[in-house]
Parts: C-alpha cells; sequence; structure tokens
C-alpha cells in the first residue's frame, strides 16, 4: 500500500504537521507499505479557479500547481486527512484542496485524523459527507485528539509516555484505523485489477 498522509493545515503555528508525523510513524510499521507525508503548505492553491466541477469537465485545464497536486495524489492507493477543528469544521485549505480532485481518490479508502477542543468530531463528521463525493471510501475509523496538541505530542510526532500507555488512548485508536486503512487497501485495489 502506498500511503499519504495530507496535513489539512497551512496556517502559522500549526500542530498537524506533528500529527501528521505521528501518523506517518505509526504507519511504517504496516506490512508491504511505503508512507509519504503530503504537505498542502507545498503546494500553493488559489481557490479553485475552474468553470465547472472536475469530475465533470472533459476538457479540463487545471492550474500548474493544481496538476503538480494532482499527479502526487495519484501516486497513492490510500490516504489519511489530518485535520484541525477551525469553527466546527475542518479547515479551508483542505475544503479547497479536496475541491480541485476529480478521479484520484477513486475507489480508494480515505482515513481521518482530527485535533481541537472536541477532539475534532465535527470536523470529521463533515469529512463524512465530503469523502463521497470523492468517489472514495470512508474509513469507519477516525482518530480524535482532544485539546491542545503541543501539550502532549512533540515537535517529531512523538506522544508523551502517559497519553502514549493509555490503553483505549490515541495510540490504540490510530494502529486500529490504519490496520483498517490497509484492509480497505488491499480489498479496493483487489477489486479494481479485477474490474468489480
Amino acid at each position: 500500500m502506498k500511503l499519504q498522509v495530507i496535513i489539512g493545515s497551512t496556517r502559522p503555528n500549526r500542530v498537524s504537521d506533528r500529527v501528521a508525523k505521528w501518523v506517518a510513524n505509526e504507519a511504517k510499521n504496516l506490512p508491504d507499505s511505503t508512507v509519504e507525508i503530503v504537505d498542502l503548505m507545498n503546494y500553493d492553491l488559489p481557490l479553485l479557479d475552474e468553470p465547472i466541477s472536475p469530475q465533470y469537465n472533459p476538457d479540463r485545464k487545471p492550474n500548474p500547481v493544481a496538476v503538480r497536486f494532482l499527479t502526487k495524489l495519484s501516486e497513492a492507493d490510500a490516504y489519511v486527512l489530518v485535520t484541525p477543528e477551525y469553527n466546527r469544521s475542518y479547515s479551508a485549505v483542505l475544503k479547497n484542496a479536496l475541491d480541485y480532485v476529480d478521479f484520484q481518490f477513486k475507489q480508494k479508502p480515505v482515513a481521518l485524523v482530527a485535533h481541537g477542543s472536541t477532539g475534532g468530531a465535527q470536523a470529521v463528521s463533515h469529512l463524512r459527507g465530503v469523502i463521497p463525493g470523492l468517489l472514495a471510501v470512508s474509513v469507519p475509523q477516525a482518530v480524535f485528539l482532544v485539546g491542545r496538541v503541543d501539550e502532549f505530542m512533540d515537535e517529531s510526532g512523538k506522544l508523551n509516555d502517559e497519553v502514549a500507555a493509555k490503553p483505549y488512548g490515541p495510540q490504540a485508536s490510530l494502529k486500529a484505523m490504519l490496520e483498517s486503512t490497509n484492509w480497505y487497501s488491499d480489498a479496493l485495489a483487489k477489486a479494481r485489477t479485477s474490474g468489480s
């Protein structure tokens, strides 16, 4: 499985990059998998500037940054979206990036990791409604990091020992979600190959 972990925040002093490193470090334990972090900060996408929805435009001509972003996305078999919760939803920069997607996510699994005062629960809820529009499959499990991430996770993405040791804490949730993502990736790849 080729897994991309997408950082869904670009603002100064963000902590989503820490969370993405944490996800990527755990994902490296999956068998037969490669992991890459995709940082939206490296793709200065303008607000969607196309005349019609990308999925319905046979003569689509995306801007050069979008072409580079979409080419990168097409390399993966599965995705983890890491998002903060802003004003009870996911970030605007992530929404804009997803609006550029046409068929890169089609029949592939998308897992969700969110953080915020309520663990990003409303961000995850809203993304669950968007993922089918990308023709993708939402992984049933999600990870919710409650509170200030910088108080329990360092810049390298390492949880402090107390939080990491919780038997039903975020580390266990992340492991279960990634194992599920791997299962969905294998199953959907097989279905795509067989033409099902």
